[in-house]
């Protein structure tokens, strides 16, 4: 690439996001601007910033990477995230939330939480779980924008990850939501016109839409053998039914983020942003359309690139991004090779400028979310220097995450994050919104249950981090406590349903307790009479 160019395109992009972030520094007066972005947001503005947080490099990259593995099996979770993430967030979550929350006068999603059951535990137990796990999700995202920067432009993956994250900080620290909100929109621009550039690149480079699909599905007999004996049977099927790969595809990849989307902290305060619920519905065709074309076109060229790489190096993507020291695969390195290799130099600075955008909007929103959970929620001492110093503390612990994490981890620690997030906080969740009297103690046990179960599974039961972690070989002699195919069945599918029927039962216990003492009491004034 060239330096000249490169340099003059990252000044003025910087400099536009520092202008955007001055603006907003100026226009952010007290803590309900910093939280909540004043609470009348525009809807374009808030589909955007909504649609570019949720969409980040963990999609393009992480997702697209195992795309490149898996196939276009991953559209189902495309599916999911514009029916899910967008429709019943928006027209079914989002209106009952934005009504809630303006009565409540939430500015945060664990306020909103405590708040409504009136209880001081749920709140803080709330930040605490966004504190410590969010910076997994971030860590991830870093390492998607870090990896193709270091494959693009050959730069050292430390510096990539510590410049990129204080760039990004620059602007959340001083512009709050509102900060977030103006550079998301200009983000959320660059991501759909890059996306859909790449798209349109990629099928000119294999010959068209039919010739590109048809030469992915004669190259199933090209599967590797272990991944065929796992369930693989070619990059535009569907994994054999309850196999290993099916297990992965459908229980952590759709299920763990098309469900998880519901409850993520980061994506439910922008809800309280908009004035109202009309405002919610024009924003759904915004974010749908954002979201298909960001999320469809990462799967499908993730997917579309071993026809590529085949055509040109003899091997499948796969194979393409091993490691020679290792000789291990490093999925997450599919895309940016791809791009480097099968693009022409123009779009590789679009696509540059698309991954920033992409990293940049969504680690915005979760360095947001992080700051405001520790100080006010968390320690309830809410002003805009504790709200930027907290940031910095959440900024910390993620580069270090990123530093540390294994390869081919993004799509796998976004999964994670999705699920425990859906498991400790979607029952509570739904039912503060649907049926109100849920009491406190209810919520309180499921979300105990929720995060207890997420952290036991992945632990003794779940494979990739049982191994990780060696807890169950330490303690038991063996990798898991089971065999397959519990050690590829995702948590959130044991803990979410334990979590909800954890909430029905202690509700259920507490509303029978209720009428147990109301009809003793009755039997007593009865008698006294």
């Amino acid at each position: 690439m060239n330096i000249t160019i490169l340099s003059l395109i990252l000044a003025a992009y910087l400099c536009i996001t520092g202008i955007l972030a001055y603006i907003a520094y100026r226009r952010t007066h007290s803590s309900l601007d910093y939280l909540i972005a004043g609470g009348q947001t525009h809807p374009f503005l808030m589909a955007m910033a909504y649609g570019s947080t949720f969409i980040s490099t963990a999609a393009i990259v992480g997702f697209g990477g195992v795309a490149g593995m898996y196939g276009m099996s991953l559209l189902w979770l495309t599916f999911m995230n514009v029916f899910v993430g967008i429709f019943i967030a928006f027209v079914v979550y989002g209106k009952k939330t934005l009504a809630l929350g303006k009565k409540l006068a939430a500015g945060t999603f664990p306020e909103f939480l405590g708040l409504h059951y009136r209880s001081a535990f749920i709140q803080r137990f709330s930040a605490l779980i966004i504190i410590l796990t969010m910076p997994l999700y971030a860590s991830a995202v870093m390492i998607g924008a870090s990896r193709f920067l270091e494959q693009l432009l050959q730069v050292n993956f430390t510096v990539a990850v510590v410049v990129f994250s204080l760039v990004v900080a620059l602007y959340v620290i001083s512009g709050g939501l509102k900060g977030v909100f103006y550079n998301d929109a200009l983000q959320g621009s660059i991501m759909f016109a890059g996306m859909l550039t790449l798209l349109i690149m990629t099928y000119m480079r294999l010959g068209g839409i039919l010739p590109a699909h048809e030469a992915l599905s004669s190259m199933a007999s090209l599967v590797p053998e272990k991944l065929a004996a796992a369930g693989h049977l070619g990059w535009t099927s569907m994994p054999a039914f309850a196999s290993e790969i099916w297990w992965v595809v459908v229980s952590t990849m759709v299920m763990g983020v098309g469900i998880g989307v519901l409850a993520q902290p980061q994506l439910i305060v922008r809800y309280l942003t908009v004035k109202g619920p009309r405002q919610l519905n024009q924003a759904v065709l915004v974010g749908g359309i954002f979201i298909l074309c960001s999320t469809g076109v990462a799967f499908v060229v993730g997917a579309l690139s071993n026809v590529f790489f085949y055509r040109t190096t003899g091997q499948i993507s796969l194979t393409a991004v091993i490691n020679p020291a290792s000789g291990l695969p490093n999925v997450d390195q599919i895309i940016p090779l791809y791009v480097s290799l099968a693009m022409p130099e123009w779009f590789a600075y679009l696509f540059m400028l698309t991954l920033m955008a992409a990293a940049m909007s969504t680690l915005s929103g979760q360095f947001h979310i992080i700051g405001t959970s520790l100080c006010h929620d968390l320690y309830k001492k809410s002003s805009l220097r504790l709200n930027r110093i907290a940031i910095l503390v959440g900024l910390a612990f993620s580069v270090y995450l990123a530093l540390k994490l294994p390869v081919s981890i993004i799509a796998v620690a976004t999964a994670i994050f999705f699920g425990i997030c859906a498991a400790v906080f979607l029952p509570a969740y739904t039912a503060a919104l649907f049926n109100p009297r849920v009491g406190k103690t209810a919520a309180k046990a499921s979300m105990i249950a929720g995060l207890t179960t997420s952290l036991l599974w992945m632990a003794f039961f779940h494979a990739k981090e049982a191994h990780a972690l060696g807890l169950s070989r330490f303690l038991f002699g063996r990798e898991t406590l089971l065999g397959f195919p519990w050690i590829v069945v995702d948590p959130i599918v044991i803990s979410l349903p334990i979590s909800t029927l954890t909430l029905v039962a202690v509700h259920w216990l507490c509303s029978l307790a209720g009428e147990r003492a109301t009809v003793a009491a009755k039997t007593m004034i009865a008698g006294r009479n």
